[in-house]
């Protein structure tokens, strides 16, 4: 099988998202694509974060009605810091015998060799990059260039439609009493509203 794999914190999981995930599923015909929330982040401040419990409550709400999408708990679970190298390995583990795509934005792209057992990490699984055509595009295929040039990794590319929604967006409008509708599913939306998530009250989520 092709097996996509993409983390994230999802706090919360939006359209985008869930669109970004659709593109890439059809675009390179993957039999599943995997959600991963991160657990304790090496690079992001974590006191922030919303509980794991709660984020992973609305990917399950977000991804029920496709039945290509699934949500993992490994890195939820896992204790102390959360490495890619270490969830791809677990996943690996599963799935011996799959073909294992992993999926970045073009941000990440610029900084991934600076990652955790990097060249372990490119013969575990092969790299899908999600990306918007555009002004960027030049310094991402030179980027690409010099990746493959230095440890011979390849991406997959799949252009992205232009979709500007984040999950930093989505919060602040919560905390400024403005909608979300339409940004998250329908199912995340009531969620976010039931669990009074993002409210300057309960900032902690």
């Amino acid at each position: 099988m092709k097996i996509g794999v993409m983390g994230g914190t999802f706090d919360p999981i939006h359209n985008g998202h869930l669109i970004g995930a659709e593109y890439i599923r059809t675009s390179l015909n993957l039999d599943k694509l995997i959600f991963v929330p991160s657990g304790v982040h090496p690079f992001k401040d974590n006191k922030d974060i919303s509980e794991s419990r709660k984020r992973t409550d609305m990917i399950s709400l977000a991804i029920d009605s496709n039945e290509y999408f699934e949500i993992s708990f490994i890195e939820i679970n896992r204790v102390g810091i959360t490495y890619t190298i270490d969830t791809i390995m677990k996943i690996k583990e599963e799935y011996r015998d799959d073909e294992i795509y992993f999926i970045i934005g073009s941000d990440i792209l610029f900084e991934i060799n600076k990652w955790k057992n990097f060249e372990e990490l490119i013969c575990l699984c092969k790299f899908i990059l999600l990306y918007r055509p555009g002004k960027e595009e030049e310094s991402i295929d030179n980027k690409i260039k010099e990746l493959n040039l230095l440890y011979g990794v390849k991406f997959e590319k799949v252009n992205s439609p232009l979709i500007e929604i984040s999950s930093t967006e989505i919060r602040n409008r919560v905390r400024n009493r403005l909608s979300i509708k339409y940004l998250v599913p329908e199912l995340v939306e009531d969620y976010i509203l039931e669990h009074n998530l993002y409210n300057r009250e309960n900032i902690d989520g």
